[in-house]
């Protein structure tokens, strides 16, 4: 085999460095005599210098390593709150890393800075995705996208997530290679002989009619259709609400753990034609305004969206089934997958059987992380930033 990928996730804590453990695991998997690659997700209490140490000592000093801190993660045959590892020895595939920083301030000087650490051209193959981890609280997701796409050119393929804190909204990190930086881009180039693909699902369909955003502040809707956001959109759910929840929506508190699940199982939609691109919201005060992880422009139409805990499992499936019928005879070693923490809030102790569907349409093995939001961009794609969606990114033997 041409390209092998080897996964690992440790969630018992020991006095061993959990990142060497998770590394050294990985590592027996790998049927390569070197690590090509590594992708590491680890949760935000944990102290990153001390795993990304760890990993390093396994892998060696030649390795590109880039990863996120997370929120939960998992492989093909595991879930948990851990570090996570993902490595790749291949003799097919190339890899190349940058990091970013000052994404807040200015996305477009982020990327640049961490492109520039990239090769212009990957001449000696004919194919070429990316990799994009990014802080999932910097709220420039779909401006990102573009902005990558363009630096990179429109024939690269790009997946990848926001990095996350465990439902904290207090700092995200990316790492990239010993340094772990907040407010940063980082990302990694992959030159190929047979196309990486990449695929986006999502579990969602339309409840609501079409309603327009007739007052906004960049991430923040005040109105939809000139009334109250978060009325308008408990005039949308109430009844479905009632029917499977049995509660009364407007007698939820705001702050409800209750609340948050039903916001993440009914979303936004924005129509793209031959599907929704799904937008998760939260409140943001008591007049009503609803906040969004990307900015949301006055004159958008959304319809409130329903993403049963069923079609979430069956969605995460039918992410790998639309990748492999993407790569056609080309077999797949293994992959990555950015989830959208939202779906883990929906689905609970069912986020494993989500994971379990994945496994059973992949043969190959996987590692990924639930995310704040996730990228998928296929050629020729003007739009890539999503919400409440399961991406892949399949690497080919």
């Amino acid at each position: 085999m041409s390209t092998s990928v080897g996964t690992a996730l440790i969630t018992e804590s020991s006095e061993e460095n959990p990142g060497e453990r998770a590394a050294t695991e990985a590592l027996a998997q790998l049927s390569g005599e070197r690590v090509d690659f590594c992708q590491v997700f680890c949760p935000v209490e944990y102290d990153f210098d001390r795993v990304l140490s760890g990993v390093r000592r396994v892998v060696g000093p030649d390795t590109k390593v880039i990863g996120c801190s997370a929120n939960g993660s998992f492989t093909e045959d595991a879930v948990g709150n851990g570090v996570a590892v993902g490595l790749v020895s291949s003799e097919t595939l190339s890899f190349y890393t940058g990091l970013g920083t000052g994404l807040r301030e200015n996305a477009a000087r982020a990327v640049r800075e961490a492109v520039g650490d990239l090769p212009e051209r990957v001449d000696e193959h004919p194919y070429a995705a990316a990799i994009t981890l990014h802080d999932g609280l910097s709220g420039v997701g779909e401006k990102l996208a573009l902005i990558c796409q363009q630096k990179l050119g429109p024939e690269v393929s790009i997946a990848g997530g926001s990095a996350a804190d465990d439902h904290r909204l207090e700092a995200t990190y990316v790492f990239h290679d010993g340094d772990v930086v907040e407010d940063g881009i980082v990302l990694a180039l992959i030159g190929a002989e047979n196309r990486p693909v990449v695929s986006v699902a999502h579990g969602h369909e339309p409840l609501s009619e079409p309603v327009e955003v007739t007052r906004a502040d960049g991430p923040t809707v005040y109105e939809l259709d000139g009334e109250p956001a978060f009325e308008v959109w408990k005039d949308a759910v109430r009844e479905t609400v009632r029917e499977e929840f049995d509660v009364d929506i407007d007698e939820l508190d705001a702050n409800s753990t209750l609340l948050q699940e039903i916001l993440c199982e009914f979303e936004f939609g924005i129509n793209q034609g031959d599907q929704y691109k799904m937008r998760w919201p939260w409140i943001e005060d008591e007049a009503g305004a609803m906040q969004f992880t990307v900015d949301i422009p006055e004159g958008t139409f959304l319809r409130v969206m329903h993403g049963r805990p069923d079609d979430q499992i069956e969605s995460a499936g039918e992410t790998i089934r639309r990748a492999l019928e993407d790569a056609g005879d080309v077999p797949m070693a293994g992959g990555f997958i950015y989830d959208c923490a939202c779906r883990g809030i929906v689905l609970g102790d069912e986020f494993e059987t989500a994971v379990e569907e994945m496994a059973g349409e992949l043969s190959g093995p996987f590692v990924g992380f639930e995310t704040y939001g996730e990228v998928c961009m296929g050629p020729g794609q003007f739009s890539g930033y999503h919400n409440t969606t399961t991406v892949a990114l399949l690497l080919p033997e």
